[in-house]
């Protein structure tokens, strides 16, 4: 099993995502990855990423489909795949209603239908076989009545089948996802409940890889606080109270007081009595959070549970040189 770093997106201050990638291709990492939400964009960051370093697979986790065209995606993997030299790995999720009506404009509508349209085009303009033309029900290329052509992309990628990951939830984007993508990137995934997600059989080259909120210190408890905030912002409030996938999932786990709790505090604005409400085993199911020996040991259980790689979600300096650490354990 491969361990890379997932160090997320800017919130309102900044953080050198160079330094950190750099850290973790020294300490043996196996990739790095960046996402979006409504503020820094993140081809420019695995952009930035890939200048400062010159090994460790690159990877968006995720890209919000509708806030681009298909194509546009496409030309943005071929050009990063090149500044790369082959390295880019181009993982895109569905978004919520919230952000892709809220901050794009865009209807959500299906995201299945979407999802499946979206990568057939983007896998039909990285083929450059011929020119682009599509009818579906999302997506209809070139525009019906209107001027323009069907077109070629006009640089050549450096690779032709660039692995395309899927963040994927509910039981039919996870099926969507094995039909479909190169990899799954789920996100408050449990290797106890792996079975839920209906994995099944899978092509040997399929890459489960969890993104898992990661904090590494001696004090476990301390390790727990820190995560604890994120797990009550992903189940509290991303999204209205019938519409959060998050808190979807993890009710499926067994938490459904717990759930409700840090829902009713946060669609409140109460994001401190949320974090309050996110328990120890809650964490513990949901998160890397501890020394590095129960980290080591608990990475094991993702293994036992069919993960080929595991994302670790931190920005910490520290943390990151831990996982170089585990990762020395892991493969003596």
């Amino acid at each position: 099993m491969r361990i890379g770093v997932h160090l997320r997106h800017w919130d309102r201050t900044p953080h050198d995502v160079a330094a950190l990638a750099k850290l973790a291709e020294d300490v043996g990492l196996d990739s790095v990855w960046v996402s979006e939400t409504w503020g820094s964009d993140a081809t420019d960051l695995v952009t930035w990423i890939a200048a400062h370093t010159s090994r460790i697979a690159i990877g968006t986790g995720i890209l919000q489909m509708p806030a681009r065209t298909p194509a546009a995606t496409a030309m943005a993997a071929a050009t990063i795949d090149h500044l790369s030299g082959g390295r880019f790995r181009l993982g895109l999720g569905a978004g919520g209603p919230r952000v892709v009506e809220g901050w794009h404009g865009v209807p959500y509508g299906s995201p299945l239908t979407r999802t499946r349209e979206y990568i057939a085009i983007v896998r039909a303009v990285l083929a450059r076989e011929e020119p682009l033309t599509f009818d579906g029900d999302v997506y209809a290329l070139p525009l019906p009545g209107g001027d323009g052509r069907a077109l070629k992309l006009n640089v050549v990628p450096l690779r032709h089948d660039i692995p395309i990951y899927l963040a994927a939830m509910g039981p039919k984007n996870v099926a969507l996802t094995k039909e479909i993508a190169d990899g799954w990137l789920p996100l408050l995934y449990s290797p106890e409940h792996a079975e839920m997600f209906g994995l099944g059989h899978l092509s040997p080259d399929f890459d489960v890889a969890p993104m898992v909120l990661t904090a590494i210190d001696a004090d476990r408890a301390a390790a727990r606080d820190v995560v604890r905030p994120d797990i009550a912002l992903y189940v509290g409030a991303y999204g209205p109270k019938t519409k959060n996938f998050y808190a979807d999932l993890v009710r499926r786990y067994g938490f459904e007081a717990e759930v409700d709790a840090i829902q009713g505090a946060a669609l409140e604005g109460r994001m401190s009595d949320a974090t309050a409400e996110v328990t120890d085993a809650m964490v513990d199911t949901l998160a890397l959070a501890g020394p590095v020996a129960l980290v080591r040991d608990r990475l094991q259980a993702y293994d036992e549970a069919g993960a080929t790689s595991v994302l670790a979600m931190t920005k910490d300096l520290d943390t990151i040189r831990d996982l170089g650490r585990v990762l020395g354990e892991v493969a003596m």
